[in-house]
């Protein structure tokens, strides 16, 4: 069967696409540690990861975690704060809570089952990483269907249908599954996905020396730099956060865990005030002496650091860092006092980490 025979030629495209894939992905592919195991935990930690983050930032996690927690039991037996903490300056913490869930399942299970419909269901798990899992550990034939791939589909056949509709994934989805090397599931779907990544990049594509660019329909109608077309533009909101590292001379710091419902769920921050614009000086005064101390004498109040810029996904955090030394701890404080010295066992935001180097 051919998919979408709008050319003559489609069916030949589609019988030799595969090939010519895995043909470059013999000479160009990347020798990344994950691909050299077929063990579906380690295979599925490496998909964790490298969700929302790039391969060079995302290895030495990986290879960390791995040492750390070489079996999905060993994972499910440590305490979520030791998972964040080592997944600390990765961001998306969402992630690092559904591996360690995901884990504790597999766990349950006794072993990780050879069966999509358990590895579809574990937390955290969608289409795509349960059938890179299913393919790379099993040998399984299921497509995977990434930003890479997404990429590689709209431009070679030239689908000019938004990627981010339901019409649109629904016509690439047919087309991925159409494509995939049945026989040789693991070996293609690396390939599309690395073939995307190095050759077909979003911008810059190498098509010069593209092996596809013969049958590339984007290239042949000048549309290389237009496709994939997305429907949305994806809304930046500002924040405003204004941070008070409250320490004392006795060398102890005050720390409040973030609860449930906004970013960096789980994670330690210090005494912060949210506005919707920068805080005034003044402003900052009164929020110390209403919130964080009841006397004003033997105090001292140093600014930091002003609109260090954070971007996330849809928010771009813009964040005031000022330092407050007292005598010694108040004991009512909300939060906990902890050692300054033993910072370094909580899991902080990479903010707050790109803020403590400033005061060093």
């Amino acid at each position: 069967m051919c998919f979408m025979p709008k050319k003559q030629y489609f069916c030949i495209m589609i019988s030799s696409f595969g090939t010519q894939l895995e043909q470059w992905y013999e000479s160009f592919g990347r020798d990344l540690p994950w691909r050299r195991t077929s063990d579906p935990y380690l295979i599925m930690l490496s998909e964790f990861i490298l969700q929302q983050t790039q391969i060079v930032q995302g290895m030495n996690y990986y290879l960390r975690f791995a040492e750390r927690f070489p079996t999905a039991e060993s994972l499910a037996e440590a305490s979520e704060e030791e998972v964040l903490r080592l997944w600390q300056g990765l961001g998306y913490y969402s992630r690092a809570r559904n591996l360690h869930k995901a884990a504790q399942e597999i766990a349950k299970a006794g072993h990780f089952p050879k069966d999509y419909s358990f590895v579809r269901a574990l937390p955290g798990v969608g289409d795509y990483t349960a059938a890179a899992i299913m393919s790379l550990a099993f040998g399984e034939p299921h497509a995977v269907l990434d930003g890479n791939v997404q990429r590689v589909l709209a431009r070679h056949f030239g689908i000019a249908e938004p990627i981010d509709t339901m019409q649109g994934k629904k016509l690439l989805r047919a087309l991925a599954d159409e494509l995939l090397d049945r026989q040789h599931p693991a070996l293609y779907n690396q390939a599309i996905m690395d073939f995307g990544a190095l050759q077909c990049k979003p911008a810059a594509p190498l098509c010069e020396t593209c092996p596809l660019a013969e049958t590339c329909e984007a290239l042949s109608t000048h549309q290389v730099d237009k496709l994939p077309v997305k429907s949305k533009r994806t809304s930046v909101r500002d924040r405003y956060l204004t941070y008070i590292y409250t320490r004392t001379q006795e060398g102890l710091t005050l720390l409040r865990r973030r609860g449930s419902g906004d970013i960096w769920q789980g994670l330690f921050e210090f005494p912060m005030i949210e506005s919707d614009k920068k805080l005034t000086s003044k402003q900052v005064d009164e929020f110390i002496h209403s919130s964080l101390v009841k006397v004003s004498v033997n105090i001292k109040v140093d600014l930091i650091a002003q609109d260090v810029r954070h971007q996330l996904t849809h928010q771009r955090l813009h964040a005031d860092f000022y330092c407050l030394t007292l005598p010694s701890a108040d004991r009512n404080a909300k939060g906990q006092w902890v050692e300054e010295k033993s910072l370094d066992r909580y899991a902080l935001p990479r903010l707050l980490e790109k803020l403590l180097e400033k005061m060093k």
